[in-house]
C-alpha cells in the first residue's frame, strides 16, 4: 500500500488533523514506488520526522513517461481544445483556494516558512499563476502570413509533447503552479519530480488534479533523489522537453544529459547573487525596508535574493545604521506563531552550507557585523547576518549562500559600481534604488540580468516574465514568454492555384 501524511495540526493560527496519500502519482493513481522504499521528510524545526512518502525510481520514471505519452497522444495535447484545457486549470485554482489554508500549513510545516509567508505570498501566487495560463489555454494562436494571392500561409502552436519538470525546494508549491501552468495551457502532458526535502504539498496538489478531472497520465508526480529520478528524467529519450529549478551545478549536469539523449528543449531558472545598488538620493527608509526584504525574506532561500547591496558613500553609515536596526528585529520563531517572520533553514545540509560560507566569511577576514550564529538549539535556525568590509574575491561575495547571509559594500562612482555588479557568473536579478528615475532606469538597462527592479526587490507576478542572463538560466519562466518554451510552431503552406 501507498504511503499517507497524517498530521494533527495543533497551533495559534490554524487547527487541523490532515490526511493524504504520498504514494508515487501515475495515471491519476498513487502507488508504491518501484523499489517500495520510503523517504524522511524532515520537521526543519527540530530536525525529527514528520512522515515518510514512496520513493520513486527510474522505473517510476519509465511508468510515468508511458502514462504522459499515452494522455498526451489520447486525450490531452491536439485532442483536448484549448477551452476545455482552460476550464479544469480554473477549476484546480478553485480548488486551491477551497483548501488554502490547509496547503499553507503543509508548506509551512514542510518547508520551515512561516503560515504567514506561506498563504500571503506563496499560496496566493500560485493560485494567481494556475489562474493566468487557464486564460491563455485558448488564446495561443499562430499567425496568417500574407505572400501572394496564390498562397495561404498560417502557423500552428502545437504543443512540444511530454514534459519533464524538476523543482527546487524553496518555493514548493508556487514553483509547481509556474510549471504546471504553462505546460497544462498549451496541452503538455507532465512528470513531475518535487525536490524529495519537500513532497507534501504537491502530493496534496496531486489529489486535486485528480479530484477536478484532469485525465489520466496528464500530470504524474514523482517524489525521488535528483542522481535517480532526476537523471532519468534529463536523459528520457521519450521526454521531449524538460524544465528545471535549482542550482547551476545541476542545471549544467541537466543540459549535458539532454543534449546526449535526444536533444530535448532545456529550460533552466538556477542561481544567482543579486546586486542591489542603493544611490545617496534614495528613499532611505523605503529602501532599508526593500534590502532587508530582499535578503531575508524566505530565510535568504531565494534565487534572485538580494545578497549584495552596494550602498553610496554618503549614505552608507546610516544605512548600515537602519539596516542593522532593521535584521535584528526579525523575529525568528515557529512558522505557526501569529507574529513570526523568519523560520529554519529547509535542511541539515542547507544549514550546514550556510554556516561553511559564514566560516569562510570570517576566516577571509570580512567583519560579522550581525548575527553569523545558529538560533537556539535544535532544527536548521541560523540568525540574520550582515558582512562588511569584504573583497570582491571573497566567497561571501562570489558565491552563491541561499541563506540568510547579505553583504554590504560602500561604492562611491556610479560606473565602478555598475562593473561590480556585473562582475559576477550569475545574472538572475538586480534593483536600484534612487528618486532619480532617469539614473534609476540607466543604470537598470546596463545591470546584466534577467530582472531589475527599481526602487523595490523580490516584486513577482504571473504576467511578467523571470529568467535570467549568463549562468542563471536559459528561456523564461511567467508571462506570455513562458508559452513558448512548451510549444512548437509549425509552419503550413497551402497551394490556391500555382502552378508548376
Amino acid at each position: 500500500m501507498p504511503t499517507t501524511f497524517s498530521y494533527d495540526f495543533k497551533t495559534e493560527v490554524y487547527t487541523k488533523k490532515l490526511e493524504f496519500p504520498t504514494g508515487v502519482f501515475i495515471n491519476n493513481e498513487f502507488t508504491e514506488g518501484g523499489s517500495k522504499t520510503t523517504i524522511d521528510v524532515i520537521d526543519p524545526r527540530t530536525g525529527q520526522v514528520i512522515t515518510q512518502v514512496d520513493e520513486a525510481t527510474p522505473a517510476d520514471v519509465e511508468r510515468a513517461v508511458a502514462a504522459a505519452r499515452k494522455a498526451f497522444e489520447t486525450t490531452w495535447g491536439l485532442n483536448c481544445p484549448g477551452v476545455e484545457r482552460g476550464k479544469l486549470l480554473y477549476k484546480l485554482a478553485e480548488k486551491m483556494e477551497e483548501h488554502f489554508d490547509d496547503l499553507a500549513a503543509v508548506e509551512s510545516l514542510d518547508n520551515g516558512k512561516t503560515f504567514s509567508w506561506a498563504k500571503n505570498a506563496d499560496l496566493n501566487a500560485a493560485i494567481s499563476c494556475i489562474r493566468y495560463y487557464a486564460g491563455w489555454a485558448d488564446k495561443n494562436h499562430g499567425q496568417t502570413i500574407e505572400t501572394s494571392e496564390a498562397k495561404l500561409a498560417y502557423t500552428r502552436h502545437e504543443p512540444k509533447g511530454v514534459c519533464g519538470q524538476i523543482i527546487a525546494w524553496n518555493f514548493p508549491l508556487m514553483l509547481m503552479a509556474w510549471k504546471l501552468g504553462p505546460a497544462l495551457a498549451t496541452g503538455c502532458s507532465v512528470v513531475l519530480k518535487p525536490s524529495e526535502w519537500t513532497p507534501l504539498t504537491a502530493l496534496m496538489m496531486a489529489s486535486y488534479i485528480k479530484e477536478v478531472g484532469f485525465p489520466p497520465g496528464v500530470v504524474n508526480i514523482l517524489i525521488g533523489y535528483g542522481h535517480t529520478v532526476g537523471q532519468r528524467i534529463a536523459e528520457h529519450p521519450d521526454i521531449d522537453k524538460i524544465s528545471f529549478t535549482g542550482s547551476t551545478l545541476v542545471g549544467r549536469k541537466i543540459q549535458e544529459a539532454a543534449a546526449k539523449s535526444n536533444l530535448k528543449d532545456v529550460t533552466l531558472e538556477l542561481g544567482g547573487k543579486s546586486p542591489n545598488i542603493v544611490f545617496d538620493d534614495a528613499d532611505l527608509e523605503q529602501a532599508v525596508s526593500w534590502s532587508s526584504h530582499g535578503i531575508f525574506w524566505n530565510h535568504g532561500q531565494a534565487c534572485c535574493a538580494g545578497s549584495r547591496i552596494f550602498v553610496q558613500a554618503g549614505i552608507y553609515d546610516r544605512f548600515l545604521e537602519e539596516f542593522t536596526k532593521k535584521a535584528a528585529a526579525i523575529k525568528l520563531g515557529d512558522p505557526f506563531e501569529r507574529d513570526a517572520y523568519q523560520g529554519p533553514q529547509v535542511s541539515q545540509i542547507q544549514y550546514d552550507r550556510i554556516m561553511d560560507y559564514i566560516a569562510s566569511g570570517k576566516s577571509q577576514g570580512a567583519t560579522v557585523h550581525l548575527g553569523g550564529e545558529r538560533h537556539g538549539t535544535e532544527g536548521f535556525w541560523i540568525q540574520p547576518t550582515i558582512f562588511t568590509d569584504t573583497k570582491p574575491d571573497m566567497r561571501i561575495v562570489r558565491e552563491e549562500i541561499f541563506g540568510p547571509v547579505g553583504v554590504v559594500i560602500k561604492f562611491t562612482d556610479e560606473e565602478d559600481v555598475i562593473r561590480q555588479a556585473n562582475d559576477t557568473e550569475y545574472g538572475l536579478a538586480s534593483a536600484v534604488f534612487s528618486r532619480d528615475i532617469d539614473r534609476a532606469l540607466k543604470v537598470a538597462h546596463r545591470l546584466q540580468a534577467g530582472t531589475a527592479w527599481v526602487n523595490c526587490v523580490n516584486t513577482l507576478n504571473a504576467s511578467i516574465p523571470f529568467g535570467g542572463f549568463k549562468q542563471s538560466g536559459i528561456g523564461r519562466e511567467l508571462g506570455e514568454y513562458a508559452l513558448h518554451s512548451y510549444t512548437n510552431v509549425k509552419a503550413v503552406h497551402v497551394n490556391l492555384g500555382l502552378k508548376m
